[in-house]
């Protein structure tokens, strides 16, 4: 398994990729026995998808990575706590463990229309076996609204 942070290191600089081309900043990477099995950046002003959140296109490439529906024995690292559709999609997909830096406050502070509930909230109320870990690099997760909100490009939906 690749070490979190370094797992981390990689959803950052694909959110880092994204705020370069006009999309909001958020990243996902995914390993599973130390093999990236995807990395990803949102895409939804570049594709008028709202669904194509970080987490959800870096589980569709992994998925058709693998060729399977399912990514057992996963490891995740988003940028930012997941929202109840990307949590969602993380559980169905049964990876192991999702490791976040920013919450969904810090979204909202940056203007994001986030729903109040938590994602530790969401997998307790769903039974969910997926390990949920926070703060990893929190501030330079957190970081990544700043430098979004500096672009001219920068668009909360």
């Amino acid at each position: 398994m690749i070490d979190p942070e370094e797992l981390m290191r990689l959803a950052i600089e694909q959110a880092r990729q994204g705020i370069a081309v006009g999309q909001s900043p958020f990243g996902c990477a995914i390993d599973r026995q130390g093999s990236i099995l995807a990395a990803a950046h949102n895409r939804v002003l570049a594709t008028t998808d709202i669904t194509a959140h970080a987490e959800v296109n870096a589980v569709r490439e992994a998925c058709r990575t693998l060729g399977d529906i399912f990514l057992d024995g996963a490891v995740v690292a988003t940028t930012c706590e997941p929202c109840p559709m990307c949590m969602a999609a993380l559980h169905w997909a049964r990876v192991d463990t999702v490791y976040y830096g920013a919450t969904i406050t810090d979204a909202a502070h940056a203007g994001f229309n986030e729903l109040n509930l938590s994602a530790s909230d969401l997998l307790r109320q769903g039974g969910s076996r997926v390990r949920l870990i926070d703060n990893v690099l929190r501030e330079e997760c957190r970081d990544l609204f700043d430098q979004w909100l500096r672009s001219p490009q920068a668009k909360a939906y």
